[in-house]
């Protein structure tokens, strides 16, 4: 087959294209500001990259385009289609899929899949249990939203048949880990990525209101993930957080499979002692013990929600921790970028303020209360730009010394939003239009023992090296 892919060189999309080509399929693909690293990613697996949405890639002829979700059917000022290629498919009548759609049909199908759904984690807890799953011997494939430090790539396609057969009607089924976004499908499919894949296992890890761009409230977003258990079969799993009320609503809006929780004291899965080396009890009894580098709360649930997924598939906990203890994280999770005078940077893919919350509060506990936190974030997320969360910054923010905002492309008003930290030079909030403007303020602020962490769910404008740079020649 050959697919040609519009939007190829967002991560799921090109995750999605380095599966199709190990499957032995002819990939081609598209997209706007084709740039390392994606591109040099996806040439080097012999896939052919366009720039832009031409119609002259027609052409091509491929038996199916394949549509990613930042292709939509909008309009340029001056008339003109922003994406003129999709336009052309539709005149022509010519056969278009979406991509989860795609890769249910053609990757997932006939596979143990483990999907793993929730606001927060859903990387990080993916990544997580492919690589419990690869330390068990059981070679699964999986598709992880960035690039698990572990494996080097963010997709593969795994086993044909599982290496070690479990119970149930798929026991020989080779296993394939997912990261399940509730985002949308497609411009022409508005139900969320997640209820595509049919999984057996189903990881719930969180949920909380996000997305303001397309649902309109926390009960839309509920809706979905309801929608995704009602997919799961009922020798199937379903892995639930014991902590968040919003999960315990779409349960209790029906549920047809086994439940196992984590979280709290009366899970099935549970932790006791601090993040970074607890005993792991199962129904109250001590099983396995973590000892690891990563930090905060958040991680401790995303390892126990891992866990128990893959108990369902027949691994057992002592071997789940210790392969925890070799767990690398994934890249743009807390990943250290460089110290410069004694001044650490960090860069993390934190952008809605629960996150943000989060991750600062995992590293003030990592390095205890003397240490200065310059948090460093960039309201980018479709959520963050209009504007929908700004309240919940300062609260965000609470735990770090000093903050930082990139204002670029906001409709609203950062300073106005961070006033309760007091905004200006020599107070504990700055805003800043340009990075060039963000770096001069942090170098000049920064002392040897700061922790600075930059948070964006985009590139940030590459600030990481910018900034590392400016600390050296200051």
């Amino acid at each position: 087959m050959h697919i040609h892919i519009l939007g190829i060189c967002g991560t799921f999309m090109g995750g999605l294209a380095a599966l199709a080509r190990e499957a032995g399929h002819r990939v081609t693909g598209c997209d706007a500001g084709v740039y390392p690293p994606m591109s040099d990613q996806l040439r080097a697996l012999g896939i052919d990259l366009i720039e832009g949405f031409g119609t002259e890639q027609l052409a091509l002829q491929p038996d199916m385009f394949v549509i990613g979700n930042v292709v939509s059917r909008a309009h340029l000022a001056d008339g003109s289609a922003k994406f003129p290629l999709m336009e052309a498919i539709l005149d022509a009548g010519l056969p278009y899929t979406s991509g989860p759609q795609w890769l249910a049909e053609h990757v997932l199908q006939g596979r143990h899949v483990l999907a793993v759904a929730g606001t927060h984690g859903k990387t990080t807890t993916t990544s997580m249990l492919a690589w419990i799953l690869e330390c068990a011997g059981l070679q699964p494939g999986f598709l992880v939203g960035g690039v698990p430090l572990n494996f080097g790539v963010s997709a593969r396609l795994g086993a044909s048949v599982r290496p070690v057969a479990g119970q149930g009607p798929l026991g020989s089924a080779p296993l394939f880990v997912i990261e399940a976004d509730e985002y949308d499908t497609a411009f022409f499919d508005k139900r969320s990525k997640f209820v595509h894949y049919r999984p057996r296992t189903a990881i719930l890890n969180n949920l909380e209101f996000d997305h303001a761009d397309i649902f309109d409230d926390l009960a839309a977003i509920e809706r979905q993930f309801h929608h995704l258990v009602r997919t799961v079969p009922p020798s199937g799993q379903v892995v639930v957080n014991g902590l968040e009320e919003s999960l315990a609503r779409v349960l209790h809006a029906g549920c047809w499979s086994t439940v196992r929780s984590f979280g709290t004291v009366v899970s099935d899965f549970s932790a006791d002692g601090p993040p970074n080396a607890f005993d792991v009890l199962h129904q109250g009894q001590r099983v396995a013990r973590v000892e690891w580098g990563l930090t905060g709360v958040h991680n401790q649930l995303n390892a126990l929600a891992a866990m128990a997924a893959a108990q369902h598939v027949g691994v057992a906990a002592a071997t789940s921790a210790a392969a925890l203890g070799t767990f690398q994280n994934v890249r743009r999770r807390m990943e250290l970028r460089g110290t410069v005078r004694g001044i650490t940077v960090y860069d993390d893919f934190a952008h809605h303020p629960t996150a943000i919350r989060t991750t600062l509060d995992g590293l003030r506990r990592s390095i205890g209360p003397q240490a200065r936190i310059l948090a460093v974030f960039e309201p980018r997320s479709n959520t963050m730009k209009i504007g929908t969360m700004k309240a919940q910054l300062p609260w965000a923010l609470e735990t770090a010394d000093l903050a930082f905002c990139h204002t670029a492309g906001l409709d609203w008003d950062a300073s106005a939003a961070l006033a309760p930290l007091g905004v200006g030079p020599g107070l504990r909030a700055q805003t800043a239009p340009s990075i060039a403007q963000l770096v001069e303020q942090i170098s000049q602020t920064a002392q040897p023992g700061d922790h600075i962490v930059c948070m964006s769910n985009g590139a940030f404008g590459g600030i990481h090296s910018v900034l590392l740079q400016a600390l050296n020649e200051s």
